[in-house]
């Protein structure tokens, strides 16, 4: 597409992004796989390609998850989500539940734990919470956005989002991105949006309309990485060659259903391809409705949570069998499952960061926890062999 085609978006104006910064009394982080975190840990063994440093070397990350160090400071080093920029730590708050499942009074106290606790990036959409009784879509980015207005230090949270599956912006033509960013920036009361991401693939969109029309909102600083999530493994990668020429933005991450119970679409080329071209992925459905906390193992569970209706299909023999290895696992380590079934999913190759909700002090303590659980090479094992 050419400049006359594309004109720019009315009322655009370049803006200057606040310093990126970690939460106080943080040190700063190292790469995975440097020298100084090798001689810090002597359990990283048999490291696996994870993520190129600029001059064309991969960083490595421990097949065991032994990078998921015990002490609280260590576990808090960030990891670069693709080459953005960016650096999350490795857990990464679910805001599907702002609004919903949770009102903004707890929402908002569950994000002051989360961020106090040392991790800095949120997931949301413009969609959520639309499939509850009475939304329409955003209340999950209004509470976000009341949130990061009341409590000041925007630099020091990612806000991550998501456009393409609310009306009338549910595709990824050039006006309907437009749209979409600027409802989201209004309600999330801020005048960047860290990562873009566009929520599912629009194929009936050439993507380099939409490629383009996320470069140009890159430029105007109305956002600073572009993300993707459910897209194919051939698609990620037609949209990535793209990326590489000027006019067109990269997809810097891939949001995949991701977790012991839904291994496959992302497993094989997708992963590999995220490897290869340095795209980071934060995988969502991290716990799977909350089937993989323990919560959910009869049909007779199924009613203890709205979200329970969702879990009914792992409720097969294959599914109880890795609710066994997480069990396992957890007393193991005298933990709960979530916490076992996260770090997990914390420790597969590529994996920058774990996307998971909680409703509840309890619940968010228990993923703070993954963040800092050391797995072994046979919990691993175990894990993965039960789920494959």
């Amino acid at each position: 597409m050419t400049d006359a085609a594309f004109p720019p978006f009315a009322g655009m104006t370049r803006i200057r992004f606040g310093g990126f910064s970690a939460s106080s009394g943080l040190s700063a982080p190292r790469s995975w796989g440097s020298p100084e975190n090798r001689a810090d840990d002597k359990r990283i063994a048999n490291p696996v390609k994870c993520w190129r440093s600029e001059d064309g070397r991969y960083m490595s990350i421990p097949e065991t998850s032994a990078k998921l160090a015990t002490s609280p400071e260590s576990s808090m080093h960030k990891r670069p989500l693709g080459r953005s920029g960016l650096e999350i730590a490795p857990l990464m708050f679910g805001g599907n539940v702002f609004g919903w499942t949770a009102d903004e009074g707890a929402s908002h106290r569950l994000l002051d734990i989360f961020i106090e606790a040392g991790f800095n990036a949120v997931d949301t959409a413009d969609v959520y919470s639309a499939w509850a009784p009475g939304h329409k879509g955003g209340e999950s980015e209004t509470v976000l956005g009341a949130w990061l207005k009341s409590r000041g230090g925007r630099d020091k949270v990612v806000v991550a989002t998501k456009l393409g599956m609310l009306a009338p912006n549910n595709g990824l033509r050039q006006g309907q991105i437009v749209a979409a960013v600027e409802a989201s920036l209004t309600r999330l009361q801020t005048d960047y949006i860290d990562l873009y991401q566009a929520h599912k693939d629009d194929e009936a969109t050439p993507l380099e309309e939409s490629l383009e029309a996320f470069e140009r909102l890159k430029a105007a600083g109305k956002i600073r990485a572009v993300g993707a999530s459910n897209y194919s493994a051939e698609r990620l990668k037609a949209a990535v060659r793209l990326g590489a020429e000027p006019a067109y933005a990269r997809y810097e991450s891939l949001q995949p259903e991701y977790n012991l119970v839904a291994r496959r679409a992302f497993e094989g080329p997708l992963q590999d391809l995220c490897l290869q071209e340095d795209v980071g992925v934060i995988t969502y459905y991290s716990l799977a409705g909350g089937f993989l906390t323990g919560k959910y193992r009869s049909e007779a569970d199924l009613g203890k949570s709205p979200r329970g209706r969702t879990v009914a299909r792992y409720l097969t023999e294959q599914g109880l069998k890795v609710l066994a290895a997480v069990d396992a696992v957890a007393s193991r380590h005298e933990v709960a499952p979530a916490e076992v079934a996260v770090a997990w999913v914390m420790a597969q190759p590529g994996v920058t960061a774990a996307i998971a909700s909680a409703t509840s002090e309890a619940q968010l303590s228990s993923l703070i926890a993954a963040a800092r659980l050391s797995l072994s090479a046979g919990d691993l094992a175990l894990l993965s062999d039960a789920s494959a």
